[in-house]
């Protein structure tokens, strides 16, 4: 019992969520059961590795196991965070543990009474140093709304190019109308990974 005690001690704050996770593994992957008391409890957890820290869960597979990304909500101090949380992670069978949000196929945003559909958007590369500026056009984009066009611009991107390479191979971020000067050969969002790729490659 005494060395159960000093083990738990010197537990390292990663080791210790992944206890937690693993302890809670069955309630985590049936989420959709009790899904704002479960994603409280897990935030809270996280929360004692860093503040930013924060989650998706994917769908469950044809073989039974669930993704669980592991994200710094964007916020490039805490990539270490994460980079720690994840090189802790334990194997478990249901479970496939991803490091920072993943390039995926870029879906519709909402956002309040604004949806922004994929194949209305257009941008543009530019060499922005070591890395790669992007312009991004809207076409219904207006200054007096901006923010919230930056929001629904920063989550396409991170769907469409991944969190990691939105924050350390992305440099300036522009938003736009169509009105821009800067608009003529823009390309769709659907050419935009294939692009950026040949950037640093």
């Amino acid at each position: 019992m005494i060395f159960s005690l000093f083990g738990t001690k010197n537990q390292t704050p990663e080791q210790k969520f992944w206890k937690w996770f693993e302890n809670n593994q069955q309630m985590l992957f049936e989420f959709e059961k009790d899904r704002e008391n479960i994603f409280n409890s897990l935030t809270k957890q996280m929360e004692t590795i860093d503040e930013n820290l924060s989650f998706e869960f994917g769908p469950v597979t044809d073989n039974g196991s669930r993704e669980f990304v592991i994200s710094a909500s964007g916020i490039i101090k805490s990539f270490p965070a994460v980079e720690k949380l994840f090189e802790a992670a334990p194997d478990l069978k249901k479970w496939h543990f991803v490091k920072f949000r993943p390039r995926r196929i870029p879906m519709s945003i909402s956002f309040g009474d604004f949806e922004v559909k994929p194949e209305e958007v257009k941008c543009q590369l530019f060499k922005d140093g070591e890395k790669v500026g992007i312009m991004m056009f809207f076409s219904d984009y207006n200054e007096k709304e901006s923010n919230i066009y930056e929001q629904i611009g920063y989550l396409l991107l991170d769907q469409t190019i991944g969190e990691y390479d939105v924050e350390i191979k992305v440099g300036f971020i522009e938003f736009q109308s169509p009105d821009s000067k800067y608009f003529e050969n823009a390309i769709p969002l659907s050419e935009l990974v294939t692009r950026f790729d040949e950037q640093f490659n």
